[in-house]
This record gives C-alpha cells, structure tokens and sequence, in this order.
C-alpha cells in the first residue's frame, strides 16, 4: 500500500499546493490520474484560493472521501446525511488535534498573517520553516488512512 502521508508531505514540499499535495496522494484509491487531482484540487489551496477558509488538507481529504464513499442521487434515502456524518467526523478530528480546521486559524497559530492575496509567497526554505502545513497534510493524510481503514475499501476500488 501506498505511503499516503509520505507522499502527501513530500508533494506540498516540492511545491505543489495542500490541497493538491493531499489529493494526488489519493489517486491510487480515487481512480483520478495524477493530472486531474492536480487541476481538481488547485482552487482549494490557500484555504479555498487563498480566501484562508477550510484547509486544503481537508477539503481534499472531502474530495477522496466523496470519491470513496458519496452518495448518489439526491441522498433522500439517507445517504446524504450518512455522508456528512463522515465529513463531520473528519473534520472534527482536524480541529481536535490542531485546534482548528480554518487556514486562517492554523496560520494564526504559526504567528503567520493570514493575508487574502491572490499571489502566493514564494516557496523558499524559509517559507517551509515557519509553516506546520506539511505537518497538518500529513496528518491528514494518515487519518483519512485510518478512516478508511474503518470504513473498509468501497466494491470496485484497490
């Protein structure tokens, strides 16, 4: 089995965004190719384009999990809420072990400003230092392992 947490780490830290990083980490699972992960989740870094909304971890930890287990239809039957249940679960584990699942919020508790700007900074190893994201992808990306893991692999996947 694939190293998920690995490969999502090492992927947010040769340049690639959090939520992309966390994504194509996946597609082993997901049947997405490399390419479409990268393009799928590239609006979601930055908390959501840079907004510092939800975490790029985490949405694309949604994104695997939708892919994985969603619902199809309109979800009358009860699926939709079975399905937020899960992305409430996961969700609430991030913010159990970090405090929070808001880019805004994580980036607060690195002293770092939460600035809106379109234009991302330069990854530099300065950049790296001061910043946990590599740390909360990986975490992640272990405990949508673990998630699965509890769940089992859906019919038809790896």
């Amino acid at each position: 089995m694939t190293d998920h947490a690995q490969k999502a780490k090492a992927l947010f830290l040769s340049g690639y965004n959090c939520a992309q990083s966390l994504l194509a980490a996946f597609c082993d699972l997901t049947g997405l190719t490399e390419e479409q992960a990268m393009k799928m989740a590239s609006s979601m870094g930055g908390g959501m384009g840079r907004l510092r909304e939800v975490c790029g971890g985490c949405t694309s930890a949604f994104l695997v999990l939708g892919l994985l287990y969603g619902y199809e239809g309109t979800g009358a039957d009860g699926g939709k809420a079975a399905h937020y249940a899960l992305i409430q679960d996961f969700a609430h584990r991030f913010e159990a072990a970090h405090g929070s699942y808001l880019c805004r919020d994580l980036l607060a508790g690195m002293h770092i400003p939460p600035s809106t700007d379109p234009v991302p900074e330069e990854r530099t190893p300065e950049y790296y230092q001061h910043r946990y994201c590599a740390r909360y992808i990986e975490w992640a990306a272990r405990t949508l392992d673990a998630l699965i893991a509890e769940k089992g692999q859906p019919e038809g996947r790896a």
